[in-house]
């Protein structure tokens, strides 16, 4: 599976709403120029991520979009899972009706199984978790 722009942005928005956590609603003007992604991309993204109920919205001069849940319950899996129009490595792995030779090809099981670890690992990792290894890295860099 490759990842699209869509669940790579995505989780860089979440990312960057996470490192703001508790500190108000950020405009998505700010996050397109902090992560130098288009805004037109992101107004799209932020659909899909209010819907799933992962992001809020606050009206007003102040506001500007907030996470809906805290960072540690949010893993990087969840996004893509949102994101992704799909989710398995090679079509038949999910859809068995798609090949003929379903119920007797030894490797199908093999794709099944490698997206089904790649999602395990995706969803070991959160919101916070991924803050606390950038606040990390910053540290380390500033020696």
């Amino acid at each position: 599976m490759k990842l699209t722009t869509k669940s790579r942005y995505g989780a860089r928005l979440m990312v960057d709403l996470a490192q703001h956590y508790n500190k108000g609603p950020v405009h998505l003007e700010v996050i397109a120029r902090r992560q130098n992604i288009s805004l037109k991309y992101l107004e799209q993204i932020i659909i899909c991520l209010k819907k799933g109920g992962y992001i809020r919205s606050v009206r007003g001069p102040s506001g500007g979009y907030i996470l809906a849940k805290p960072p540690q319950e949010i893993t990087v899996g969840e996004i893509v899972l949102l994101l992704e129009e799909n989710t398995y490595l090679v079509y038949c792995s999910d859809r068995p009706e798609a090949c003929d030779r379903a119920d007797i090809c030894p490797i199908r099981h093999v794709w099944k199984e490698a997206a089904e670890a790649m999602f395990e690992k995706l969803n070991s990792f959160t919101l916070a978790d991924l803050v606390a290894f950038e606040n990390a890295d910053l540290e380390e860099s500033l020696g």
